[in-house]
């Protein structure tokens, strides 16, 4: 094992983490190749369909990056001054604004192309709790804007999260690590779990997995809550210098490794198990190079940028997909055969389209939600009547500029 990397660390507050922010898209990015190369993939012309599973793979460990990064981010920003209604306040501005404009897109684009819209697929979703529910066609009916099913997870760990770090900065210094293993431990044990004590059918439609074991391991939001915990784990390692000095690089490999290797294990095993700790090694070594002032090719202005947008491309691709040039949720997506330069085509344009529907979701719609109700607005005093002797200091304070406060981004 390597030895500790003891190098000072800048305090959390004032330190940023841009690589982080790059990494972010590089997930967001993997979810929607995932879904769109995963369907067309399914409808190659030839053996090339072979190769979806291992694409709709790198999406399933996208959104398990996205946990772990949760719980590692929220940590890292954490302050002892804030308070419980002022972190769920900002954490709500940041998630339903994005949420509710899709949602409507999403109604809007069932009607005019005739997929039903019912209180099922609309109802648990509009308040972000379909991932409660063991019904495939609340969670990933026809049409329906199936990643916001992540959103319910987040908002439990949300509502948990004030709880969790205080427990977690209980723990003794140096027994941080063994938490991890014991996180890791309890995150492999929820497919045997859910193998042993749910029922075994049915089965999915596009994968022999009984549809109870798929809804426990992915969709459901309590075991997803332990990835989070490895979030808030590793971050506090991070900041109590107890990192082991792994780089970006080896952690990425050991993470690739793991990706390969879960394509061979049955079942739910492989779905998020081999790989939550090596994603949670990888957010832990790109913050400490981000830290220590090291640059890595995720922290440029590029990838930054990239990042900042990914929680609007995340929500809006698949819409895209869906309704795009791909169109899944049109009926004749299934009776057509894509050529290999076809698949490559519609990937592209839906992810060009993405792209543009981000920015502006981004642009127009989170971070005007964010300046405006992240904080609550200070009361107004009422103006007293001026008197004579004060009236020079009035107008004085009159003239001066209006202080204001920054955007919060957490």
């Amino acid at each position: 094992m390597p030895a500790p990397d003891n190098r000072p660390l800048p305090d959390s507050g004032t330190s940023r983490l841009p690589s982080l922010t790059g990494l972010r898209f590089i997930a967001a990015f993997l979810v929607l190749l995932s879904h769109a190369g995963g369907f067309l993939l399914t409808r190659g012309a030839g053996s090339e369909k072979d190769y979806a599973s291992y694409l709709f793979d790198a999406g399933n460990k996208g959104v398990s990056f996205f946990f772990i990064l949760s719980g590692f981010v929220l940590t890292w920003v954490a302050r002892p001054g804030d308070t419980r209604l002022r972190f769920w306040r900002r954490r709500l501005v940041k998630v339903f604004p994005n949420h509710l404009v899709t949602l409507a897109a999403t109604v809007a684009l069932m009607i005019y192309t005739g997929v039903a819209v019912t209180a099922a697929n609309t109802v648990p979703t509009l308040f972000l709790v379909q991932s409660w529910i063991p019904d495939f066609d609340v969670i990933q009916g026809p049409g329906v804007n199936t990643p916001s099913w992540s959103l319910a997870c987040e908002l439990l760990f949300y509502l948990a999260f004030p709880w969790l770090l205080l427990a977690v900065r209980r723990i003794r210094e140096e027994h941080l690590w063994r938490w991890v293993g014991g996180a890791t431990l309890a995150i492999f044990a929820v497919p045997l779990i859910a193998q042993l004590t749910l029922p075994g059918a049915p089965l999915m439609q596009f994968d022999p997995i009984p549809w109870w074991d798929y809804w426990f391991v992915y969709y459901f939001p309590v075991p997803r809550l332990l990835e989070f915990v490895l979030g808030i784990l590793v971050a506090r390692i991070v900041l109590d210098k107890r990192w082991i000095g792994l780089r970006l690089g080896p952690a990425m490999l050991i993470a690739a490794a793991a990706f390969v290797a879960a394509a061979y294990l049955p079942g739910e095993y492989g779905r998020v198990a081999p790989t939550a700790l090596p994603l949670a090694l990888v957010i832990a070594a790109a913050a400490t190079a981000d830290a220590q002032g090291r640059r890595t090719p995720f922290s440029g202005r590029v990838m930054v940028w990239l990042g900042e947008i990914s929680y609007a491309f995340y929500i809006v691709h698949f819409l895209v997909v869906s309704y795009g040039p791909i169109g899944i949720a049109r009926r004749d997506f299934w009776m057509k055969v894509w050529t290999p330069s076809g698949i490559l085509r519609d990937t592209v344009l839906t992810f060009a389209i993405t792209l543009v529907l981000a920015w502006l979701l981004h642009t127009l719609v989170e971070r005007p939600a964010m300046r405006r109700w992240s904080r609550a607005r200070p009361p107004v005093a009422p103006t007293p009547t001026p008197s004579p002797t004060l009236a020079t200091a009035t107008q004085t304070e009159q003239d001066a500029p209006e202080a204001t406060a920054p955007a919060a981004t957490v």
